[in-house]
């Protein structure tokens, strides 16, 4: 009588078990299709490229920025060279200070996108991109070489904010230097004139 009803509470909670597993089969496709996948992350020799994104302007125009983070495990600097999107849309790299390099420390990393950080910027873009598209990218590093990941396109809202084109670092122009012009200039404030005209008092005639 005990073996017979434990086989049949073991049947009871093997049944409660599979019935959720059930239920999740039947509807999977359903559940999966609002899931944003997570960002891509690809390591290349001593260069690992994660979270990487394409943020696109809210208001539909306008340059998108490449959002990843860049890490070097290596023990020298690497520079970031270039940024390539899809079969040949190149992206503008700009540094913190508005330079055109982007140098990644040895052991350590460096966040495109954001206040105060470099960017890579795709300008003209409103046509190229439709959020919700994925395009492959390839960052160009001076040791490591290429390193290739696929980047969801996504609007700049919400998190990502702070992150997308209204980020962009920009360099103050420089401001023409003044010109130095003589204050006064240095005229005659009079003219020598002679005041008198030198002439013979007497003069010396010969006696005939």
């Amino acid at each position: 009588m005990v073996r017979s009803f434990r086989r049949g509470a073991l049947a009871a909670v093997l049944a409660l078990s599979l019935a959720p597993l059930a239920a999740c089969a039947a509807g999977n496709g359903a559940q999966t299709n609002h899931v944003r996948p997570d960002s891509q992350a690809v390591t290349v020799g001593n260069i690992r490229v994660q979270n990487g994104v394409i943020l696109t302007q809210t208001s539909g125009s306008g340059p998108a920025t490449i959002s990843a983070r860049l890490f070097n495990n290596g023990t020298t600097d690497q520079t970031l060279q270039a940024v390539q999107i899809g079969s040949g849309t190149p992206a503008k790299l700009v540094g913190a200070d508005g330079g055109q390099t982007i140098t990644v420390p040895a052991g350590g990393s460096v966040l495109l996108g954001g206040s105060g950080n470099p960017a890579a910027v795709v300008e003209n873009s409103g046509e190229a991109f439709q959020d919700g598209d994925v395009q492959n990218a390839v960052f160009n590093f001076s040791t490591t070489g290429a390193v290739a990941l696929p980047l969801n396109v996504i609007p700049a809202t919400g998190y990502w904010e702070p992150y997308g084109p209204a980020s962009i670092p920009t360099t103050a122009a420089p401001s023409p230097s003044a010109r130095v012009t003589p204050s006064d200039t240095a005229t005659p404030k009079g003219t020598a004139t002679p005041k008198g005209t030198a002439t013979p008092t007497d003069t010396t005639t010969t006696k005939q």
